[in-house]
């Protein structure tokens, strides 16, 4: 029996609008200044990008998310045709061979990734009534089927960054799945080894390492992660930069646009990739932790959304969501202060950028959509759950 229907997360809009505050915020201090005559330039970018934002967030929404089942096939495809599309004739910057047609379909990708993967689970899940080995097997090879083709693409553009995402978004959902844990250890153990074994080649057998396996950039980047005192001038460069910027911020930051580091044009991209800089340096150690919590309760409501949710393809559309972003969030600011290799991931809702930020605000008009048309019953039968 029918009880309600839940109303618009009030809570989940107004985290992401404090977001939006943060990131206009950093982003004026970070790089607006630069711009004599318009200081405002990049603030108002931001600010007509997220109204764009808003409107797709009120298009999703008018859609009922059962509806995507029928458009995860065709989306993926799409996807997918665009990827190759880029391998062939997309255009190359700064060494990377991403856009086509003035666009990133890498970003699209992610949710098109999430939509496929949830009604792929949802219905091999509610369908499923052998639980044993090899059917679980069965289940995490059709899922890698679905994630790997676009990992791989994405990698080979070269785009690290978000293929790690990509990857993020696959574990989530098999994580979610329902697969047995001795299976998930298997594969941690599993990835473990491979990284044992590209440090032995590294090691042992530099040459077939640094000619076969690895590009050159990748590998400056490792170097500049793992030692980047040795090169400070070079790349080690930006990293250093960062966390003279994050560290002289202390506990109460030097002030908004009072930042040494932050006002002296020293860190390329200040702007978009390590815009935590900012908030770290000029608003200091309880800036950075208020933004970590307005994260945190941003997640801890996704993931409530998730569990009260009581229909499959909800759940794994929301789960997806939340390994989209926590893995952003985690690898940006874990790169800005040297945790994480540098991979050029934006900060989600905060750093400058419109295909990024875009693709972020789907996904939260996806949970939104969520969360507004999941019905509450006061006797639950097995229709509640489909």
């Amino acid at each position: 029996m029918e009880r309600k229907q839940h109303g618009l997360d009030y809570t989940l809009l107004f985290l992401v609008f404090l977001l939006m505050c943060i990131s206009l915020l950093a982003i004026y201090s970070g790089a607006g200044q630069y711009f004599n005559e318009d200081p405002t330039y990049f603030v108002v970018r931001q600010v007509i990008w997220y109204g764009i934002g808003a409107i797709i967030i009120a298009g999703v929404m008018l859609v009922d998310f059962d509806h995507f089942k029928f458009l995860t096939i065709p989306l993926y495809g799409f996807g997918m045709i665009m990827l190759l599309a880029v391998e062939f004739f997309g255009t190359e910057r700064n060494g990377a061979q991403r856009w086509i047609f003035g666009i990133q379909p890498s970003e699209f990708m992610k949710i098109f990734l999430i939509l496929a993967l949830a009604h792929l689970l949802y219905r091999l899940t509610s369908e499923r009534n052998d639980f044993s080995v090899k059917a679980d097997l069965i289940l995490l090879g059709k899922v890698l089927a679905v994630g790997l083709p676009p990992f791989l693409l994405i990698l080979k553009q070269p785009d690290l960054g978000t293929a790690l995402v990509i990857g993020a978004v696959i574990a989530t959902m098999v994580l979610m799945s329902g697969i047995r844990w001795r299976i998930l250890f298997t594969l941690a153990g599993l990835g473990v080894g491979f990284i044992a074994v590209m440090v032995y080649l590294h090691q042992a057998h530099f040459e077939f390492f640094s000619e076969y396996l690895i590009e050159p950039h990748q590998l400056a980047r490792i170097y500049g992660w793992l030692t980047p005192d040795d090169d400070t001038s070079g790349i080690g460069y930006q990293l250093n930069q960062a966390i003279l910027g994050i560290g002289s911020g202390q506990l109460f930051g030097s002030g908004f646009m009072e930042g040494l580091q932050t006002q002296s044009d020293v860190i390329p991209e200040i702007h978009t990739d390590f815009i935590f800089t900012v908030i770290g340096e000029e608003f200091g150690f309880l800036g950075a932790m208020v933004l970590l919590i307005v994260y945190f309760l941003l997640f801890y409501r996704m993931i409530m959304i998730a569990l009260t949710c009581n229909n499959l393809f909800g759940t794994y559309l929301v789960s997806g969501v939340i390994g989209l972003l926590v893995f952003q969030v985690f690898q940006n600011i874990a790169m800005t202060i040297g945790l994480m290799p540098i991979t050029g991931l934006a900060l989600p809702f905060i750093s400058y950028g419109g295909s990024a930020l875009l693709t972020n605000m789907l996904a939260i008009g996806i949970v939104l959509n969520v969360h507004y048309r999941t019905r509450e019953y006061m006797f639950k039968s097995k229709e509640a759950y489909s």
